[in-house]
């Protein structure tokens, strides 16, 4: 085995946690930072999603946030370095619904201080919309370790 490829405890991020241990399912996943993982991660959470019935009839919504998601942190928090790794985590309730995270390993952002892409000279941006979308699609929002971490909830 090629001991560089071993990652280090340093190296390794923490597991995502969801704060409660009863959920039905729970799908953890890692990608690389590499546009072309986004498609087969959003074809198991939807598959999931059906299965499970827990957030049914929000499919589109789940589908349409999940890949702004992961292309924003594939674009931002992985600068499109397929060595570097995108988590996601995905957990499953027919009471509470469905709650995605992912984390990348980037910098990180204040949420806050993206602008609207609805007002002013955005509007004709060719870009910007990611995080308007993924507000507007699901339920709950919030970020979290300094934004390299999105929570979302479709229910």
């Amino acid at each position: 085995m090629d001991m560089t490829s071993v990652p280090t405890p340093e190296s390794t991020p923490s597991p995502i946690e969801f704060g409660c241990d009863d959920l039905m399912v729970r799908l953890d996943v890692r990608l690389p930072g590499d546009p072309a993982a986004i498609t087969p991660v959003v074809e198991s959470v939807l598959t999931m999603a059906r299965h499970m019935k827990c957030a049914e009839g929000k499919e589109y919504q789940i589908e349409t946030a999940l890949r702004e998601a992961l292309a924003n942190a594939i674009r931002y928090g992985c600068a499109h370095d397929p060595s570097r790794e995108v988590q996601c985590a995905v957990a499953c309730d027919q009471s509470r619904g469905m709650l995605i995270v992912v984390r990348d390993p980037g910098p990180g952002f204040d949420p806050s201080s993206i602008p609207s892409p609805i007002a002013g000279q955005n509007v004709f941006s060719h870009h910007g919309r990611g995080i308007f979308l993924i507000n507007q699609l699901m339920d709950e929002v919030s970020y979290a370790h300094g934004g390299t971490e999105i929570r979302m909830r479709a229910r």
